[in-house]
Order: C-alpha cells, then structure tokens, then sequence
C-alpha cells in the first residue's frame, strides 16, 4: 500500500498536445482530485508574432519535486516553460527565471502581466475589463529568451505533501532560497541548460529571493548568472531606520501627488520628470539633515522645512506639523484625497478607494490589489486549463498559507552585492514605478547607493523608472518601454565569444 500511494503521490503524468494536430500521444492516470502530483508536466504548441517577428514556441506546464537529504519527495514546485522552437545550439540561447513575491504568491502576475507570450485583458492603464481572459503579449521577452515560471510551495498549485516535514524548510528569507537553488538545479540540468546564459527576474518579495539566490547558486549550485532584473524592489535587509526611513518616502508623496494633481501651480504645470530631481535633493539635503536634528532645529527653520514638505506632498502643514514631520504611508494614502472623498492604493497610488469614514489613518483596504484580484484570477485559470491543458482539481492560491515567514538575518542585498563582485560576467537591472507606494523607487535608488558604496560596480548596475506603480508593466505604454528595457540589458549581459570573466 505504501509504494501504491507513493506511485498516486508521484505519478508521472505526461501529455503532448499540439495546436495543428489536435492530438493526445501520451496520457498517464492523473493523480487523485486535489492531490499533487510532485512530477508531471503537459506540453503545448503555440506560436506569436513578437516585435514583427513569427515566434513558434513550446510551453511546459508541470510540476518538479523538492526532495529531503534522503531524496524523498517533500514538495512539488509548479511551474510554466516557454521554450522557443528551432533553437538548436541552447548554449547561446538566454533562460530567464522568473519569480514573484509576497512572500506567498506565485509567478502568475509577470507570466500573464509581463514578459510571457499570452497577457490578460486589462485595459491601457491596467484596470479590469469583461469579459475577463487572455490575448497575444506582441511584447513578450520569448523572442530574446526562453523563460520559466516559478511558484514557490504553497503558491499556485505549488504543495508540501510529506506532512511531517517542518514548514520552516520553506516558509523565511534564507529557507526560500536554500531549497529553491536546489530546484533551480534541477529544473537547469533536466532541461539541459547549463551551457546557457541564465538570467533570474524578480518582483516585490521575488527581488528579496533573486538577490539571495545570486550568491546562493553560485555557492551551492556552482551555477554562474549573467544578469539579475529587480522589478520593485524591497528594501533587501539594508537597514533605514529613524531619520533615514522617515525622509525617503518624500520622493513617492511628489510623484503621487504629481498624479492626483495636488501640487502647486508652479510644479504641477511641469513634467514629472521635471520634479523629482528637486526634491530628492531636497530630500537628501535639507530635510533628513533636518529630522537628524529632531527638537534641536529651530523654530524658524523647522517651519521652512514644514512648507516645503507641504508644498512637495500636497499635505497641509497643519498634519505635517502635527506628525512631526514623519508623515507614515498610511497616512498619506488616506490623506492625499480625504477632502474628495478618496483614499489610494498601496502598490499603485493612481488607483483609488472609498472608506466607510472620511476620517481615520490608513484606508480600509488596498484599491489597486482588489482590482488586481479581479482581472488576474479569471484570467489564470482560463490559461492553465485551457490554453496550457494542465488539468486538475487543485485550488490555484494567488495568496498561500506561508506564514509565519521568517525574516531574521536578510542580507539578501548583500549577499547581491557579492555575487556581482565576485561574478565579472553579473550585471544588475532596477526597474520601478513612481506610484508605488509599497516598493517606492526612490528607496531602490537608496538600496544601490548603499549597496556599492564606492561605486565601483556601477558600469553593470542599471536603474529604471515608469509612470505607473508596482506593475509598471500594466500600463500600456509602460509595457512596451519596460520589455524593451529587459531586451536591452539581456543582450548586453551576454560578453563577446572567447570574453574572460576577469577584472
């Protein structure tokens, strides 16, 4: 009975379906209703026209296992492949591997928002249209680089099903990228990818993982990267606490209130990308000397700092007063638009909420991740059951039970920067949204500076800012720039043939 579970439990479940030919080669027993199958995967023809271009591909949809120090099955990782067709000579031919955040969600927001072949229907600003599905992503990065979806245990499909395994083994900042490289290895060598340049992309909590694998794989997988892409970052375990920590979000409040048309005359008529140099400068240089003095700042120049506060976030000088000049997130989204009658969102502050009450400190929920949650869900499980043909009764979690998460001990921005020093061949790539409030840009700008302090990386590590939030890439125009922004540094990762990885 126990080597029959374990055959239900692992049962290899192949499927090759082709779009031209409408034909099923091989099916196996699926695995029981609502138990994972922790080695599976279906295959899929497809093809899109990327950049003028006719692209036929090959999509894998399945699952991978995690195993223990014995090499029993602990965990099955789902993921997505995209593979182009007719690439004969892999070693040339980049992989991107591609993660999401949380901690707790899967890859669903890039593979179906982003970089993937097939992109939901949102509209040219990202907010939900009906009826919900899927439509060509012409943007899409596959004409440059095959690319793997990664789901993390317990996100998507992603299960544990060894039941006395500890969830600490998967669930903390260093547990996620300890058992994820040894996926990583797995997923590289079966697929025969070794020879190729690899890339790993990262959002929100995914760039916290990519920047600890990046010296993880090359210290326990002995797996060397080309290019590490941070889309809205975290603050990777470089610490701003005080002073620090209340000055950096000024930047944020200017681009948000740029958007909702709160500023003064005087900045509002000019380009958003006309402000911000201004006051970060002033940010760095007059307002966090000035917290730094706390009651020591007098009165007179306490009140010039006051107003200029005001007049760069579009908060009155009464609550900034009050607040002691550290003005929370929370606080300004639920202050920003009180007067009309709107909070804003968290991860896009172009998005907008209504409360029960006018009055509070933080809203009652996050605008933009409700709308998110609207389009997205449909849309993903349209596509792995019926375009991908992954079928299963499964619940497919946008949010996973991951939690408690361990955070002690992130040096994740640290261990990036010694992965890059120690790799000549590692380039690194920054992109952020200017209203986004969660990952706000400007404290990606502060992660670079801190991580190389003397700037002697700098000509391999690259920033980029959009108007839009967290998902920059839900906006069209946004879109377009940001993949090719990806295209770009992809290329220019890759070293000449015969180049050495020497300084």
């Amino acid at each position: 009975m126990k080597n029959l579970f374990l055959f239900l439990l692992m049962g290899f479940s192949q499927l090759v379906f082709s779009q031209t030919e409408k034909k099923e080669v091989k099916k196996l027993p699926p695995s029981p209703s609502r138990v994972l199958s922790v080695d599976s995967s279906v295959v899929t023809k497809h093809s899109i026209i990327i950049k003028g271009q006719n692209i036929a591909y090959t999509a894998t949809a399945g699952t991978i296992p995690v195993w223990d120090e014995d090499g029993r099955p602990v965990a099955g990782v789902f993921y997505t492949y995209y593979e182009r067709d007719g690439i004969t000579d892999k070693s040339n031919r980049p992989l991107v591997i591609s993660f999401n955040g949380g901690p707790g969600t899967p890859s669903v927001w890039m593979e179906i928002g982003y970089t993937g072949p097939r992109i939901l229907n949102i509209d040219d600003e990202g907010y939900p249209i009906q009826p919900y599905g899927m439509r060509n992503n012409e943007n899409s990065i596959l004409d440059v680089a095959d690319i793997v979806y990664i789901d993390p245990v317990n996100t998507g499909f992603s299960r544990i099903v060894d039941k006395e395994v500890l969830k600490e083994k998967f669930f903390g900042v260093n547990a996620d990228i300890k058992y994820l490289a040894e996926w990583i290895n797995t997923f590289v060598t079966r697929n025969d990818r070794w020879a190729s340049p690899k890339f790993l992309i990262g959002e929100s909590y995914g760039t916290t993982r990519v920047s600890g694998l990046a010296l993880e794989l090359q210290e326990s997988q002995w797996m060397y990267l080309n290019g590490i892409i941070l889309v809205s970052p975290t603050q990777l375990g470089i610490k701003r606490d005080g002073a620090v920590e209340q000055a950096l979000r000024l930047p944020y409040f200017a681009a948000t209130a740029w958007y909702h048309k709160k500023l003064a005359a005087s900045l509002q008529q000019k380009d958003l990308l006309q402000v911000l140099p201004e006051v970060e400068n002033f940010t760095i240089n007059e307002l966090l000397p000035a917290l730094a003095k706390g009651s020591s700042l007098n009165a007179s120049e306490k009140q010039k700092i006051i107003s200029q506060f005001s007049m760069y976030s579009g908060i009155s000088q009464k609550v900034i007063e009050e607040n002691n000049l550290d003005v929370s997130y929370n606080l300004f989204w639920k202050e920003l638009l009180r007067n009309q009658g709107f909070s804003i969102g968290r991860l896009d502050s172009r998005y907008k909420g209504i409360d029960k009450k006018v009055a509070g400190l933080w809203p009652d929920y996050n605008a933009e991740l409700t709308a998110w949650l609207q389009s997205f869900t449909p849309a993903i499980h349209i596509y792995i059951r019926d375009e991908l043909k992954y079928k299963t009764d499964l619940k497919y979690n946008m949010f996973g039970p991951v939690h408690p998460w361990d955070n002690k001990n992130d040096q994740t921005g640290e261990n990036l920067r010694q992965a890059i020093a120690q790799n000549p061949f590692l380039h690194l790539l920054v992109q952020s949204g200017y209203y986004d409030g969660a990952c706000d840009y400007f404290n990606a700008k502060y992660n670079l500076w801190q991580m190389d302090p003397s700037g002697v990386l700098k000509d391999r590590i690259q920033w980029e800012g959009y108007k839009s939030g967290h998902m920059m890439y839900l906006r069209k125009d946004d879109l377009a720039t940001a993949t090719d922004h990806l295209r770009t540094f992809i290329k220019n990762s890759i070293p000449n043939p015969k180049q050495p990885a020497k300084y």
